[in-house]
């Protein structure tokens, strides 16, 4: 095993996933507050305000809010040194245009953050991870407007100055190229779904519209990064790509190129933004063919070149494949799904399992970026079951985990500078993708049921030993 000394172990969260809280000490709403429950058969909904008797998973989630001190004691007990998290805007902002930031939100956060340094971890903060305030979705149609750049800018000035000295990496925007999908918009952009200006004649998505938000949005995210390093020269600031490796489903040539064309245009285009700090040629051509390309202010170009990432971090979870052929059979995924791939098994929720697609992938971005990386998402979800005796049995995560740390083992053999890994969901949380509890990640089960109810006691299961001994080892005891 190769995994060089000072590696970071940890886990990843999102605040509007396991917090709760969604209205405790001023926070305001944010876009993720005004998401249904769901399920593998029924999509989450985005309602405009809050229906009576209707569920809500971000309110409670599994209340970290007020559970963070005993839950970051359980991930210390499990030796993490580095543990992933956003700061939700608006507990800092609640509209999101305030002058002056709700001290009441940056106490929280104050506080989780000097539990988790005295437990041995070191925060890795993302500032956006699916949860723009609404009030800034209401009155500027998040980063459709250009005014929300500095709005950002302001929020992230705000905790990056008060964390300047315990925090060393940070990360802009959560899967930041889900931006360039229609239903990435409302999540990544902040765009309303029920504006008439930006979807006109009952139109579900403006493709000119949202390159231009999320141009707005990747200006953004390099002001961000160069005044971080103004504030600290020692931040490491990374970007984070939803990573869909794909394969093309066969050798015909047709396959080859479509494959190549999706792999461009949406896992690579964002992460080549920020870390070279300048649209590639491949995709200014695709903007400027269909007539969309973004309006760029004279100082744009050169506001990219300045505030390139000093890293590059990714989720991953699984791998699709890419075809011409509309009669493949199909296979469910993170954001997106694809062609399935025959070689390959799914879980319940249809996402095809491939550890070798990680060593893959990152020996391809070593290959194209030569930065530092992280794999700050990975995992896969299953429908654990609590035994009577407060057991869960969860090999079949063990296997999973095993088999990807091995692909980085490799990767990193062949190369790769990898530097850290923060599996998804150490604790039971919220699933993004359909809302349910049922979709459990985590080394620790919550009592919680996709209706929010049940007692939230926490308790450990199989994979928490073993994931501690991996990391203890410094992943040499699978």
């Amino acid at each position: 095993m190769v995994f060089p000394k000072g590696f970071l172990w940890g886990g990843a969260t999102a605040a509007n996933q396991f917090e709760g809280g969604y209205n405790a000490d001023g926070k305001g709403l944010a876009v993720t507050d005004l998401r249904t429950a769901g399920n593998v058969n029924t999509p989450r909904r985005f309602t405009p305000t809050i229906e009576p008797n209707t569920y809500y998973p971000s309110h409670k989630a599994i209340d970290f809010y007020h559970q963070y001190q005993s839950d970051i004691k359980l991930f210390g007990e499990m030796g993490f040194n580095v543990f992933r998290m956003s700061i939700a805007w608006s507990r800092i902002f609640p509209i999101g245009d305030e002058l002056e930031p709700n001290e009441a939100g940056l106490k929280f956060y104050d506080d989780v953050i000097d539990e988790l340094i005295a437990n041995g971890m070191t925060p890795l903060i993302t500032l956006s991870h699916f949860e723009l305030p609404m009030g800034i979705v209401e009155k500027y149609n998040g980063f459709a407007d250009r005014r929300v750049i500095d709005l950002f800018v302001r929020y992230a000035e705000t905790v990056m100055t008060r964390y300047q000295s315990k925090v060393k990496y940070w990360l802009t925007f959560n899967e930041m190229n889900f931006g360039a999908m229609d239903h990435g918009e409302l999540a990544v952009l902040g765009m309303n779904p029920s504006d008439e200006v930006i979807y006109p004649n009952g139109a579900k998505t403006n493709e000119r519209v949202r390159f231009q938000a999320l141009h707005n949005a990747l200006v953004a995210s390099a002001k961000v990064v160069k005044l971080g390093h103004q504030i600290n020269p020692d931040f490491m600031i990374g970007c984070m790509i939803c990573h869909i490796t794909s394969y093309p489903l066969t050798p015909k040539p047709e396959d080859v190129l479509k494959w190549k064309e999706f792999d461009l245009s949406f896992t690579k285009f964002v992460g080549d933004v920020q870390v070279r700090g300048e649209y590639p040629s491949y995709m200014s051509t695709y903007l400027k063919n269909k007539g969309i390309f973004p309006i760029f202010e004279s100082s744009d170009a050169e506001i990219l070149k300045a505030g390139k990432v000093d890293m590059y971090t990714f989720s991953y979870y699984m791998t699709v494949c890419i075809s011409t052929d509309e009669q493949a059979d199909q296979t469910s995924g993170n954001l997106m799904g694809g062609k399935a791939n025959p070689y390959l098994k799914a879980n319940d929720w249809g996402w095809q399992v491939d550890p070798i697609g990680l060593e893959y992938t990152l020996i391809d971005l070593q290959d194209r970026y030569d930065l530092p990386m992280m794999v700050v998402e990975n995992g896969l979800g299953f429908a654990d079951e609590l035994k009577s005796d407060g057991t869960i049995d969860d090999d079949y995560r063990i296997d999973y985990m095993r088999d990807h740390i091995k692909a980085m083992d490799s990767a990193i053999e062949k190369g790769a500078n990898l530097i850290g890994y923060t599996m998804w969901g150490p604790i039971d949380l919220i699933s993004a993708g359909t809302g349910e509890m049922k979709k459990r990640y985590g080394f620790i089960y919550v009592d919680m049921n996709d209706d929010g109810s049940g007692s939230l006691k926490r308790y450990k299961k199989k994979s928490f030993d073993w994931y501690r001994q991996a990391i203890a080892s410094n992943g040499l005891e699978l």
